[in-house]
């Protein structure tokens, strides 16, 4: 029974990795729920089973800080959890990494929000050598993230005033891109930044992953028929789960690579910052790391107190902290977005447009990927941070001229901002 299990993971793993990746997910900590669930952690007459400011362990009970920080003593590597845009699972961040530090000051903190290649940017920081809005900039933080810088800077700033080494664990977009045309062993292995092949997914991960991809299946997706929800042997699916543990891989290799650089006697401890989807239940950077031969791993999630109890289980994750949940946003207006990933390059001069995210004004003023914009409402554009500001002021109803070089061809194209809802 075992050699057919086996043989089953890696038939599947075979079949993820030929047929390539599709638009990379992240599964934050908001769809964690999805899956059946046998023995969930017990519900409180107010309703929630973890309390504010209490800890648990999924599927055991109470536990205290002074438990937590107990266990992690020994670990090579303890991972942070949060959902990207939720303040109150940075603040916990920021909280935890004082905690480690005071435990363990020797220390490295690994950020998946950062490729690879901005490492030197992420060394200067750390140095103290750049400003807030160079290191921003140079770090090219709204096209590769896009997520409100605000929440996260606490967290750097206090690895720069403590210098403790930055990590960055992500990849490159491009790379992402490649996969995505030519499969995994399309792209030639010089060209893969290092990932090697990842580890077959459990059988269990499959089963965990298929409701979060049904939720959010693309529109327009076929394959599955009119009626009938995918499955695990959809080619979509595929896609979608080998897409998320290349990502792990990248993350975990990065990780270990860290670990691997010291003496046996002298590893640091190394914080892995990241979405919560990347380490519950020991499927994804976890998985990857035991996989590198790094097993010494705690897992620690926030945990928002009005989610439901039922995929609070053993083995969720080796601690979860109670957080009040996320207010509603601010009545304010958001900042304005086009909805592109791009990047500078030596080859271009302008940005070059990676991706284009579906319903973005982008897409709905028909920029494509490959198009290179060289001018912004008639100026030049010369690196990131004039793109971004661009955008960011540009007011509610109004429209912006871009021109675009598509194939050789400079085209005009015109991004228009909707105007508030009344």
């Amino acid at each position: 029974m075992t050699d057919f299990i086996r043989g089953r993971q890696l038939i599947l793993s075979g079949l993820l990795l030929a047929g390539g990746l599709l638009q990379t997910h992240d599964l934050s900590a908001q769809h964690q729920s999805a899956g059946t669930i046998s023995s969930a952690s017990k519900q409180t007459d107010s309703g929630q089973c973890v309390p504010v400011a209490g800890w648990i362990i999924p599927g055991k009970g109470d536990t205290t800080l002074s438990s937590v920080m107990a266990s992690v003593k020994d670990k090579s590597v303890v991972l942070l959890g949060e959902t990207h845009i939720n303040p109150e699972h940075h603040r916990w961040q920021l909280q935890m990494l004082a905690t480690l530090h005071a435990a363990r000051p020797d220390m490295v903190i690994g950020f998946e929000m950062f490729p690879r290649r901005v490492q030197k940017v992420l060394d200067q920081w750390v140095a103290g050598e750049l400003t807030e809005a160079e290191f921003l900039s140079r770090s090219e933080w709204q096209s590769v993230w896009s997520t409100d810088a605000n929440l996260y800077l606490p967290l750097f700033h206090f690895a720069r005033m403590n210098r403790i080494p930055m990590r960055a664990l992500n990849i490159d977009i491009g790379l992402r891109k490649a996969v995505t045309a030519k499969g995994f062993d399309g792209v030639p292995e010089k060209e893969r930044e290092g990932v090697a092949r990842p580890a077959p997914p459990a059988p269990e991960y499959l089963e965990f992953l298929l409701p979060i991809y049904q939720q959010h299946e693309r529109s327009g997706h076929q394959s599955a028929g009119k009626h009938q929800k995918p499955g695990i042997y959809d080619p979509d699916f595929l896609r979608f789960v080998v897409s998320q543990q290349l990502w792990d891989r990248a993350m975990a290799q990065e990780i270990h690579a860290v670990l691997d650089g010291y003496d046996r006697k002298k590893k640091p401890l190394v914080v892995g910052v990241m979405g919560s989807g990347h380490i519950l239940k020991g499927f994804g950077v976890p998985h990857q790391l035991k996989d590198l031969g790094t097993s010494k791993i705690a897992s620690l999630l926030p945990w928002d107190t009005n989610r439901p109890c039922k995929s609070l289980v053993e083995g969720y994750a080796d601690a979860v902290f109670g957080l009040t949940p996320m207010s509603s946003p601010s009545a304010s207006p958001p900042q304005q977005r086009l909805g592109i990933g791009f990047e500078f390059g030596k080859k271009t001069e302008g940005a070059l447009v990676l991706q284009v995210e579906p319903k973005s004004i982008a897409e709905s003023a028909g920029l494509q990927p490959g198009d290179v914009i060289l001018e912004m409402a008639g100026s030049k554009v010369r690196d990131s941070g004039e793109v971004i500001a661009t955008v960011k002021h540009q007011a509610p109803g109004t429209w912006l001229p871009l021109k675009v070089l598509r194939e050789g061809v400079i085209v005009e194209v015109i991004a228009k901002f909707p105007p508030l809802a009344r």
